[in-house]
Parts: C-alpha cells; structure tokens; sequence
C-alpha cells in the first residue's frame, strides 16, 4: 500500500537556507506537507509541539547537533527518521542509526532516491491490511503487526517501525537463518550495499532494548556469512 502524501508530515532540519528550500520544493510537488528547522534546538520544539510522519535530519546543525536531537527524540518519540550526512562519513552514518535514525541518505543526493526513501520508510509504518497475520506471541514476547507495538510481559518496548519490523521478520520465521540481502529487502526495502551495516545496528539496538525488558536478546544470533535467526 503507497500512503497519500497529502497525509504526511515531513519536518525538514537542514541550517543551509538554500537546500532546506530545494529539499522542501521537492517534497511539496510530490504532494508532502512540509515545515522546516534550521537549528537542533527548534526540532525538538517543533516535534514536541505537533505530530511528523517523518523528520529528514540533518547531522551538522547548529545550537544542537543532529546526533544530541536523535537521542533526545528517541525518549520521547519513536517517528521515522532519515539522517542525512555528507559523502563518505560512513562513522556519521553508523552513529546515527545506533541511535535510533531508521534510514540515512548522503548529499549530494537525487531527488527521486530522497523521494523513494520517504515512500518507503512511510509504508513500513503504516498498519497492515486485516487479512493478515497480526499478532505473534511465545515466551512472554508479544508483537503485534498492526500498530507495530512489542511488548514482553506488561512492559512495552520501544521500537522504531525498522526494528519491530525486523524483529517480526525474524520472529515469524524463527529458526530459519534469514539472509541479509533477503531482510534488507524486506525490512529496509532497498538491495543490501557492499558495505551496508544498517541492519547490524538495528539489530544490535533490539538485541539491548529485549535484554533490558529482561528477555534474552542473545537469542537474535549472527549467523557469520550467513545472515540472522532468532533462536
């Protein structure tokens, strides 16, 4: 299922004047609505003050930089974030998806692959259709498709619309060791790149965020030149 653009909400934190313009352009003809940032401190102000279906977000801004609001914005918040870093800073990248980001882009960047991550990231976080397989439940472990909530006894989990979709995929196919280029596909919707460690870190942050719920993360195993397996 595609979203409507005309429902989401991208908040656009970018500090250079000419490319927060350029970006917000490029998502009003595609029919998003639009509201931008040029500094940390108003991001947190504007995402606390009304709801974004996403934020594009910038790593160098001033006041408070991008990696200081990711953290921030994950204790309250769990909207879908895309980092966005310059060519080549690859520990920028790493950095920012162990802190939460859902996806990143680098600049310079096209425009249809900026439009392309949005769709996508927007359509992993919408609810599924009802014939559907919904809710996945053993040992105290809970997730429900629908809402993307998780759940392990009565404490619920934190859980980004990546890492729960991740963690379903895993769950629903317990046992089996899923290869990365299958769950790439399938969890980030894109093909897995030469050096892409997106899906180790979501996966260590759902490892930590299971064991801290007091259910034994170790079960989500690296399987070497394999893939991964929930034991």
């Amino acid at each position: 299922m595609t979203p409507d653009p005309s429902l989401s909400r991208i908040l656009i934190a970018e500090d250079d004047p000419a490319l927060n313009q350029q970006i917000a352009a490029i998502m009003g003809d595609a029919g998003y609505q639009t509201f931008s940032c040029f500094d940390g401190e108003s991001v947190l102000q504007e995402a606390a003050r009304q709801p974004y279906q996403l934020i594009l977000l910038d790593l160098m801004l001033p006041e408070l930089d991008g990696l200081s609001v990711l953290r921030l914005l994950r204790k309250a918040s769990q909207v879908p974030v895309i980092i966005v870093t310059a060519k080549g800073a690859e520990e920028e990248r790493i950095a920012g998806l162990r802190h939460g980001a859902d996806d990143y882009i680098t600049k310079p960047f096209n425009p249809k692959e900026l439009l392309l991550r949005i769709e996508a990231l927007l359509r992993r976080s919408l609810p599924v259709a009802p014939l559907q397989r919904d809710t996945l439940e053993f040992e105290q472990l809970k997730l429900q498709l629908s809402d993307l909530k998780a759940s392990v006894g009565a404490e619920d989990l934190e859980l980004t619309a990546i890492q729960f979709n991740l963690l379903w995929e895993l769950a629903a196919n317990r046992g089996e060791v899923l290869s990365k280029a299958y769950l790439s596909q399938h969890v980030l919707n894109r093909p897995l790149g030469a050096y892409d460690r997106s899906l180790d870190m979501h996966l260590s942050r759902v490892r930590r965020k299971l064991s801290k719920a007091g259910w034994r993360g170790e079960r989500l195993q690296t399987v070497r030149g394999k893939g991964y397996c929930l034991k």
